[in-house]
């Protein structure tokens, strides 16, 4: 009877677990996506671990609770060989998922990937690190440049690329309350760096996050899903403007984007 009270009370557990997990929202990103899939994926591994340790305490406080005196406990190698090769196999699942959530180009960074056919990257500094789409994928991707300095951030988004050397580009910055734009359902890549000391992008909202470092690029990608704004911060303490270290990155439709970008192109033909 006790067995079936147990079981009974799992069964219930798990029914109320399930759902107690909300639906899957919309993604933001790519990024976003991908990162939420991978901890969904845990947590319901989890959820049962945890159900399954709970209902074997239980059932123990129970069928023991009138014990007058502990008896110790017996040599099962059963029972051992089972829970050693089961903590190996949630241990290799844990692995597996990971890699395969951190190999992908969004996550683990365009560097991260095999890349030996990439055009030189639209960058304006002569730093190391910074990597290029693929030759043939150059005319699809959107290329950010996204300078990092006591406190503000400049995106910068090269219009001419001689030898890697930039020379005209349109820029926009935070000092003046400017997002960086990027259009929606399109590979980004954003080639990261700073001029000062160590700070760090960081849109939580779109799953992305990279450290800035002094005279060196880190090049990650994206693709955004649904338009809006989203909040961009220093992710990385940078001294006494730290906390006022704030931009955003706005995701638009491909049409307002070169709606966006012919008017800089002006502002900038105009300023010459």
């Amino acid at each position: 009877m006790t067995r079936k009270r147990i079981a009974a009370f799992v069964t219930a557990a798990l029914a109320l677990l399930a759902l107690a997990v909300e639906p899957v929202a919309a993604q933001n990103s790519l990024n976003d996506e991908l990162i939420t899939g991978l901890n969904l994926e845990l947590l319901y591994v989890a959820i049962v671990i945890a159900v399954i340790v709970e209902a074997v305490l239980i059932y123990t406080v129970v069928r023991y609770k009138d014990s007058d005196e502990a008896k110790p406990t017996q040599e099962n190698r059963r029972l051992e060989i089972t829970w050693t090769v089961t903590t190996a196999i949630i241990l290799l699942f844990v692995g597996v998922a990971s890699y395969q959530v951190l190999g992908v180009q969004a996550i683990g960074g365009v560097t991260a990937a095999s890349n030996p056919d990439a055009v030189e990257p639209a960058v304006t500094h002569d730093f190391p690190g910074a990597v290029g789409p693929p030759e043939g994928e150059a005319d699809d991707v959107v290329e950010v440049e996204v300078v990092a300095q006591k406190y503000y951030w400049n995106y910068n988004y090269p219009e001419e690329t001689v030898n890697g050397n930039e020379s005209r580009y349109v820029s926009a910055s935070s000092l003046n309350d400017e997002p960086m734009v990027i259009p929606k359902d399109t590979t980004v890549y954003l080639h990261v760096t700073s001029l000062d000391w160590l700070h760090a992008v960081h849109a939580p909202d779109l799953g992305l996050k990279q450290d800035a470092f002094p005279e060196k690029y880190n090049t990650i990608s994206t693709e955004a899903y649904e338009e809006g704004t989203y909040q961009l911060y220093c992710a990385e303490y940078c001294g006494v403007g730290h906390s006022s270290m704030l931009g955003e990155i706005k995701v638009v439709s491909q049409s307002e984007y070169q709606q966006w970008l012919d008017e800089k192109k002006s502002e900038m033909t105009a300023d010459e």
